[in-house]
């Protein structure tokens, strides 16, 4: 696969035109223009051969429909307080809406947007009939007790409500929003339209929920390395793995790194990061899955004697050596200086278990630098094609009894785009996801 080209434009008048209407029109929406910008400098030579896709550049980047509403709820002290509820139902083209609930006090539009653009690309290698979309509150569920974060699920589903359903659109959970409260805003869901319909996923196991789902995501970007890897004719066992974040992406990333027999170095969380230079084991793992995932603690409150907590830094600046990246813990966690960090440290494969967890200039040193690096839309995609198999279930009255593994399919596609477009992994996942989506798009009119 060739490296990027160096251009100092998208590369292309279309896409570039095109660019340029959609931030003149949301100028102020980072987060959501960086990822149409990644996307579009990587579609020139599809443009190239097929210029009839010209025409959809700036449909497919101006969501379908972009709801916020008010969500209030009361403390525990009877107190009102109001947050802020976001769905953007990006595109249907491949099917109802799908994408997670992000609860996190930085929810902002620009971001459910980016997060539903991405979503859209995802979907669409998994090869499921899903269209994209995200949305969530800018509710911080930390330091909330059960009562206050169950009256803030209903009041934030008494008004998704109206806008959700198994046919039209299906969320499920995301960065603050586990399986507790997806169960919570599922009964509300039920209370309110008298219907058990498969409308959310993500749910219990006793309730409809797929057998795999807690560990898909993190589950699915380590297949994607093993795929990786196996084009390189080498494998995980041995290599030494970074990994940020503590949540669920990133502990079940970690488990399966160490099933293969990888040494999983770091974990980390806003507030710092664990090491342990010969390698946590599994019961380590348990236990900041306890502290984090569990207790909703923070990873600071973890001793062991043979790591340590570095407060205040990210892992990937650790004066250590690295062979594989995973950054799993949130949009843009690797910067310019990060990526020169790993670069330094060794690191040869870059992987996202996160949602655009690498900025543009980090992007541009590990292509210069022959890191191989695999973007979110199809590293971490095992969590979505979960979720598109619970809703057949769902459909169905039935339950699939193991995961069906399609990382190795969506590598499939990226490569072979990569290859037809004489390009890189991460272009290879823009073109093969933006194809399926532009021709559906075209023949239905959109």
């Amino acid at each position: 696969m060739a490296p990027p080209k160096e251009e100092g434009t998208i590369g292309n008048k279309a896409l570039q035109e095109a660019y340029d209407r959609i931030v003149a029109r949301d100028p102020d929406q980072k987060e959501f223009l960086q990822a149409v910008e990644e996307v579009f400098t990587s579609l020139a030579p599809v443009i190239e051969k097929k210029p009839e896709y010209a025409a959809v550049l700036e449909r497919i980047a101006e969501p379908e429909r972009q709801i916020l509403f008010r969500v209030p709820w009361f403390d525990d002290k009877g107190t009102l307080h109001i947050n802020r509820g976001f769905r953007v139902q990006t595109n249907s083209a491949l099917g109802p809406y799908k994408g997670g609930l992000r609860l996190a006090p930085s929810a902002s539009l620009s971001i459910i947007k980016f997060l539903g653009f991405e979503q859209v690309f995802k979907n669409s290698l998994t090869t499921l009939p899903m269209g994209g979309g995200k949305g969530g509150a800018d509710f911080n569920p930390k330091g909330r007790s059960n009562a206050e974060i169950t009256r803030f699920c209903q009041s934030f589903m008494t008004e998704l409500h109206k806008y959700i359903g198994p046919n039209e659109d299906v969320p499920a959970g995301d960065m603050g929003c586990s399986p507790r409260e997806i169960g919570w805003m599922y009964g509300q869901w039920k209370r309110l339209t008298s219907n058990a319909g498969g409308v959310l996923t993500g749910k219990g196991l006793t309730y409809g929920g797929s057998l795999i789902r807690p560990e898909s995501t993190g589950f699915g970007t380590v297949y994607f390395v093993t795929e990786i890897l196996k084009d390189q004719n080498t494998d995980l066992k041995g290599k030494r793995v970074a990994i940020s974040g503590s949540g669920n992406v990133a502990i079940y990333a970690a488990y399966k790194c160490l099933e293969l027999g990888a040494k999983v170095v770091t974990l980390s969380d806003s507030g710092g990061y664990h090491i342990v230079e010969e390698g946590m084991t599994k019961e380590m793992v348990d236990a900041i899955d306890d502290i984090k995932v569990v207790k909703k603690g923070r990873l600071s409150e973890y001793k062991n004697d043979k790591g340590k907590y570095v407060e205040g830094k990210k892992p990937w600046t650790a004066d250590t050596k690295y062979d594989v990246a995973l950054p799993c813990a949130t949009q843009n966690e690797i910067g310019k200086d990060d990526a020169e960090a790993l670069v330094k440290a060794g690191v040869k494969l870059v992987a996202e278990g996160a949602n655009m967890p690498t900025e543009s200039d980090a992007i541009a040193v590990f292509h210069k630098n022959n890191v191989v690096y695999a973007p979110g839309k199809a590293a971490n995609a095992g969590g979505v094609a979960v979720s598109g198999l619970e809703m057949s279930q769902n459909a169905m009255r039935l339950q699939w009894s193991t995961e069906e593994d399609i990382m190795t399919n969506i590598y499939k596609a990226c490569t072979n785009a990569a290859k037809e477009y004489d390009t890189t992994l991460q272009a290879g996942a823009n073109i093969a996801g933006f194809l399926k989506v532009a021709e559906a798009m075209t023949a239905q009119g959109m």
